[in-house]
């Protein structure tokens, strides 16, 4: 009996020390009044405001500018000297859904299947990823969660860095993913003959245009019976918001011949709502992008060059080719394999040095992803009304000497901590160090 009770004693304690420990780990976000204050606003569509001040209230912005007056009772936060940026919206992340490259079992954005649209990435985003709190403290505040794969791999969602549950990150915008089929060799590695590319392309086009035809059939019966007759089909239903013109269609193409080809069928489909993803090699083809007046979401910029004959710098400056012919573009990171996101201020800043400029790159990854995904009246720039999604730093956000000093997300005061911080202060300071013999 006595040792009974001394085990659930220990036992006890060492669940104590456990929550102790993790509460002492995983400090919370703090919701409230906040009066961001001395600060220079770059409110991104109104221009800059210096010395100026921010109000938060209820999870929203309702004051931005020099002469506002602080009510009483919110918390003060001096921000002299500092800058107040928009959250940036990386447009393309497999966050969330990726944990370890080497352990399949942590990869949750790639389906079996060509033809998987009904497959939602907001379910499999895991609020707890390692990733998000190392993304967010950088300043992207949120990221389209996006899976790959097949023809139609399944449907991406725009989420919130912060939440404990994929619904509470939910962001407003969520869309059906299609690759287009690719012409050509698919690397170095692709040894097959011209005959039996052009054959696999042609397969490929034929099944697009089959399943599609599936879809606009599904759709006009699910229309003409209300939704009554059309039967289970999740592929098609799934499929219905993009058909409908209710949700984008994201289209991936990178080569010129798969974005002329991407272009002429939007065209021949008559796609309500498309928007480009990838285009890396859309500086060949932007003016005829710019012609059919679809949206871009480009990048990695941080990238080697499409061909061995192309100059060294062309996925720096796609972008601004892209910009100057007269496309909406958004810059996304496409960090898929590293999983760097927070590196996305570096690709919009890339962007800007070769030829984008700092404004327009800054739109880029802030007001012009969220007008493309429809949530430009939440995010996206600092203005009354919106969603208090925004962060403190030391000064411009595309040069890696500055530091970010406080984030919020929906008005939450995020806490400053990720495992890498975690990481760096133990080891910054080793107590015993090295030792002793």
């Amino acid at each position: 009996m006595k040792s009974l009770q001394l085990f659930s004693g220990l036992f006890t304690a060492l669940l104590c020390a456990l929550v102790f420990h993790i509460e002492a780990q995983s400090p919370k976000a703090k919701y409230g009044s906040f009066a961001l204050t001395n600060a220079t606003i770059e409110t991104v569509t109104k221009g800059t405001i210096k010395n100026g001040t921010v109000i938060i209230s209820n999870g929203k912005i309702t004051s931005v500018g020099e002469n506002v007056s602080v009510p009483q009772g919110v918390e003060t936060i001096d921000c002299k000297g500092l800058f107040i940026y928009p959250g940036m919206i990386d447009g393309g992340t497999h966050i969330g859904m990726s944990e370890i490259g080497s352990d399949p079992r942590t990869q949750d954005f790639n389906e079996i299947g060509e033809l998987v649209p009904q497959m939602k990435a907001l379910t499999a985003v895991n609020p707890n990823a390692v990733a998000i709190p190392i993304t967010r403290i950088s300043g992207v505040t949120t990221a389209l969660a996006s899976p790959a794969g097949g023809l139609f791999p399944g449907t991406a969602a725009l989420i919130n860095l912060h939440g404990y549950t994929p619904d509470q990150m939910f962001a407003g915008f969520e869309g059906v993913v299609m690759n287009f089929p690719h012409e050509g060799r698919r690397g170095f590695f692709d040894r097959r003959a011209d005959d039996e590319i052009k054959k696999a392309t042609e397969t490929a086009l034929k099944k697009l245009d089959e399943v599609w035809e599936r879809a606009v059939q599904y759709y006009q019966v699910d229309s003409a019976t209300k939704g009554k007759s059309a039967g289970y089909y999740p592929e098609m239903q799934a499929l219905l918001p993009a058909v409908s013109g209710n949700s984008s269609l994201l289209i991936e193409a990178n080569s010129a011949k798969d974005i002329r080809a991407a272009l002429k069928w939007i065209k021949d489909k008559k796609i309500k709502k498309p928007v480009l993803t990838g285009v890396a090699e859309g500086w060949r083809v932007a003016d005829e992008i710019a012609k059919a007046k679809i949206p871009v979401v480009t990048g990695g910029v941080l990238e080697l060059p499409a061909h061995d004959y192309d100059r060294y710098d062309q996925a720096y400056t796609n972008a601004g080719l892209l910009f100057k012919a007269g496309v909406k573009v958004a810059i996304r990171s496409n960090e898929t394999g590293n999983q760097n996101y927070r590196n996305l201020p570096y690709h919009a800043g890339f962007a800007a040095a070769y030829g984008m400029g700092r404004e327009e790159a800054l739109k880029a990854i802030t007001i012009t992803p969220a007008e493309i995904f429809g949530v430009a009246d939440k995010l996206g720039s600092i203005e009354v009304g919106k969603n208090a999604t925004l962060f403190i730093c030391t000064g411009d956000p595309f040069e890696t000497k500055t530091q970010i000093k406080q984030v919020f997300i929906d008005g939450w005061q995020i806490p400053m901590v990720s495992r890498q911080t975690q990481l760096y202060d133990e080891f910054l300071k080793r107590e015993p160090g090295v030792s002793k013999k």
